[in-house]
């Protein structure tokens, strides 16, 4: 062989190796991130997951994957996604703040890990065995929802001891109506007001109940990822009626809303994405315990209460972790 021929043969054979090498790595992972909302109102919660994920190892676009499906507040569209993110296939599928989304994970298969973040008991939802044994491939992170929709009550009790009457705002189309308004309904009774339940799941539902509101009749916002994408809707609708409302996070409360009690849901976001990066380390979703939110917030917005007319009592700002003045 002379010289020219063999300089040809290692100069090809150097081009193809790096093609071979790469031929050879494994595929990059890859997350079906499913939720019943649209990206514009969750994209601070999923810059926290992408944030979750980085201290996991794993970063987007480099060494994993994510394949977006939302069905923009139309939940019968939810198992038709979930559907094709296990034909893709994907490496986990996650549900953050979206039980819907996550019951319909659950339906779509029994094999692909699943990690969620609900207000719900999972084991009452059916999605694991016990919260310390999860067995299957279902784990994440539970809120308990119970215990803090009765202290949203209770917060607003407080706020307006005279009423005799409060309204709660509910989508009958969300698995988890019917515990809240269960549990609501016992916690009304302890606190001796009556509760008066409001079903909406449109933008005409949800302006027709505020509407059949009498003016300064406190009202409480049930937990729905349809409600927190449509919360300046409703926080304008409160100040059109004039109605003192109870929200479930902070966003709600910044964006104008009176009073906002829960998870600090962007932390909840991030501690997710650590839990994602630790299955797709290997970890099995049905040894990891479901967790609980380690932080909330409750925040009051004194310029809303003072233009509903509203004197809020020092002992409730000094209980506060914010006040918005």
């Amino acid at each position: 062989m002379n010289r020219r021929k063999l300089i040809a043969l290692l100069g090809g054979a150097s081009v193809a190796w790096p093609f071979a090498a790469r031929a050879q790595q494994p595929p990059m992972p890859v997350i079906g991130f499913l939720h019943s909302a649209s990206l514009e109102p969750n994209a601070k919660r999923l810059a926290a997951f992408r944030k979750g994920l980085q201290q996991g190892g794993f970063i987007e676009g480099q060494n994993v994957a994510i394949e977006y499906r939302w069905a923009d507040g139309q939940n019968a569209k939810l198992p038709e996604l979930a559907a094709e993110l296990v034909k893709k296939p994907v490496s986990i599928i996650a549900t953050l703040s979206s039980t819907p989304a996550t019951r319909a994970a659950k339906a779509a298969t029994s094999t692909i890990p699943i990690f969620f973040l609900i207000a719900e008991d999972p084991v009452e939802l059916g999605l694991v065995a016990s919260l310390n044994r999860p067995g299957g491939n279902v784990t994440g992170i539970s809120s308990q929802n119970a215990e803090l929709v009765a202290k949203r009550l209770g917060l607003l009790r407080e706020l307006s001891p005279q009423a005799s009457n409060i309204a709660v705002l509910l989508n009958q189309q969300n698995p988890n109506a019917k515990p809240i308004r269960a549990t609501l309904e016992q916690a009304a009774a302890t606190l001796g007001v009556q509760l008066n339940v409001l079903e909406a799941s449109t933008d005409a539902e949800i302006e027709a109940a505020y509407a059949s509101l009498k003016p300064n009749s406190p009202l409480l916002i049930g937990t729905d990822p349809s409600f927190f994408a449509r919360r300046v809707m409703l926080v304008t609708l409160g100040a059109r009626h004039s109605i003192p409302t109870m929200y479930d996070s902070r966003e709600a409360a910044v964006a104008g809303g009176l009073m906002g009690y829960g998870q600090n849901t962007e932390s909840s976001w991030e501690q997710a994405g650590i839990y994602v990066a630790r299955i797709l380390k290997g970890a099995k979703p049905g040894d990891l315990p479901v967790m609980r939110p380690t932080k909330f917030e409750y925040v009051i917005n004194l310029k809303t209460a003072k233009a509903l007319g509203l004197d809020v009592p020092p002992a409730m700002q000094a209980r506060a972790d914010e006040v918005i003045e």
